[in-house]
């Protein structure tokens, strides 16, 4: 992207690192122009008006100027929305990290993508609203991948081409969706996947958040869909998440899970 001497645009905080004695270097994703790194100068002074307009995860609306190198200088910000149980919940504050990170890594730098800001906004909204953060969550992978390129079939098999019948199955993601039984060998790292898994991730990856918000589903039910969408985004990105592991260990601690209910689907 060429550089333009100005910006002026909504961006959400991702990363932000102290430097020198006052300042602060970020990394932003913005509306307009994609992920970009911005040195917001002063802003660790309590008198700087950038304090507290600057934290991790807020969205604000920032004026930008061409600076050296790699970073441009925030030379204005202020705070749109401060979504402040992300500061004051562990759980939720991990999420929110969650939710950052796996955008980092499918987001290239300096590459205007409105679709994928608007998913972060939501994201961390629900993050700091709903109680059902495990659905929140999946709902979230699922509508990433799509924009990023990534949706997984799971209408078809991925390598038949033959629709998908109600009966437990198979995944793959290196060849991304879900096999037939019988074509399970098409990919011996292909992870089995329930009937109810499948109807689940059909009906997150194809309805309004408003329309698969009360959705209440068993405890195993919940890990088996986190197992799966895992296991294709670490395939995808070839590493594992360190928010995601810390929240696995953090659930496991805190025994977040509900106990097992009926499925509703």
């Amino acid at each position: 992207m060429a550089r333009q001497r100005t910006l002026r645009t909504d961006a959400i905080v991702m990363r932000r690192t102290d430097h020198a004695e006052a300042d602060r270097l970020l990394t932003l994703f913005t509306r307009e122009f994609g992920k970009l790194k911005a040195v917001a100068k002063g802003a660790r002074k309590p008198q700087s008006r950038k304090t507290g307009h600057v934290e991790l995860f807020m969205r604000t609306q920032f004026l930008l100027a061409v600076g050296r190198g790699a970073y441009y200088v925030a030379t204005q910000a202020d705070m749109i929305e401060a979504y402040e149980p992300l500061r004051h919940d562990l759980v939720r504050t991990t999420y929110a990290a969650y939710a950052v990170e796996l955008l980092d890594k499918f987001a290239a730098d300096e590459d205007k993508n409105i679709t994928l800001y608007d998913l972060l906004v939501q994201a961390l909204t629900r993050f700091s609203t709903e109680e059902n953060l495990l659905l929140a969550a999946r709902y979230y992978e699922l509508r990433l991948l799509s924009a990023a390129g990534f949706q997984p079939q799971l209408f078809r098999c991925v390598a038949s081409d033959e629709l998908i019948e109600q009966e437990d199955q198979y995944f793959s993601a290196e060849l991304g969706g879900v096999l037939k039984p019988q074509e399970r060998f098409a990919d011996r790292r292909a992870k089995p996947i329930s009937a109810g898994a499948v109807k689940v991730l059909r009906y997150l990856q194809t309805r309004s958040w408003d329309t698969v918000q009360p959705l209440q589903l068993r405890r195993s039910l919940h890990s088996e869909l986190e197992g799966i969408l895992h296991y294709y985004i670490t395939h995808l990105l070839e590493r594992n998440l360190r928010s995601a592991d810390f929240l696995h260990r953090l659930r496991q601690e805190a025994k977040l899970f509900t106990a097992e209910s009926p499925a509703e689907e």
